[in-house]
């Protein structure tokens, strides 16, 4: 099988989980999944995000109490369970780290292109941070690509996952302390093994049509 086809073997096999068998997925592979949201591209490299790993059923436990019944289960019998947080402002601090660490990783030959890719991030940034809620949805636009990451590098790694917007993020937000870190929860994904009765396995998937969604422009 070639790479190509094994990506489309993998986007047409992949489903939402709805029902998990509680089974725990290898250390050494969640950890392989969570090198790969590190990885995740974003807009000007801003990286504006945290991601906050829920693994243990004492805080599988606490988590649940933001999501409603239908999710519960979704939670608490999943291996792991990942949310995504945007900071409601992006401080200077976070805009140096990224700079610092672009020169560690030695992207720059000269000072005076990491100075300007730095200006140009901060000016692009800066047009999404006209308040709070402005910033926090352009951030959670890039949250999204790294949701999209996990999605299909789980699916090829054999691990069942579920995207989890069913969420009293508020709630949330209180439980993990969020707030008082500058940050709000915006999604997750749960992650593990399903069930053999899971009926969502056995659907077939349905989605509309190429013709039906693309346009060429010529």
């Amino acid at each position: 099988m070639t790479q190509e086809n094994l990506m489309l073997k993998i986007a047409r096999e992949r489903y939402t989980t709805k029902h998990y068998n509680g089974k725990k997925i290898p250390r050494a592979q969640l950890n392989e999944l969570l090198e790969i949201l590190r990885l995740t591209p974003s807009s000007v490299n801003s990286q504006p995000w945290q991601f906050i790993l829920v693994s243990t059923d004492e805080a599988k436990q606490k988590v649940a109490e933001a999501l409603p019944d239908f999710n519960k289960e979704r939670v608490l019998m999943a291996s792991d369970v990942i949310f995504f947080a945007v900071p409601e402002k992006i401080t200077e601090e976070h805009f140096k780290a990224l700079l610092d660490k672009e020169i560690a990783d030695g992207r720059y030959l000269k000072a005076e292109i990491a100075e300007g890719l730095d200006a140009g991030r901060r000016y692009f940034s800066g047009l999404h941070m006209g308040s709070v809620e402005e910033t926090v949805s352009w951030e959670t636009a890039q949250v999204y690509i790294a949701l999209g990451f996990a999605l299909f590098a789980a699916a090829g790694m054999g691990i069942d996952s579920t995207a989890l917007e069913g969420v009293d993020f508020e709630k949330l937000d209180e439980i993990l302390q969020l707030r008082r870190r500058g940050l709000r929860s915006v999604v997750g994904i749960s992650l593990g093994y399903r069930r053999p009765d899971d009926s969502n396995a056995t659907r077939p998937k349905s989605r509309l049509e190429l013709a039906d969604i693309l346009t060429e422009f010529k």
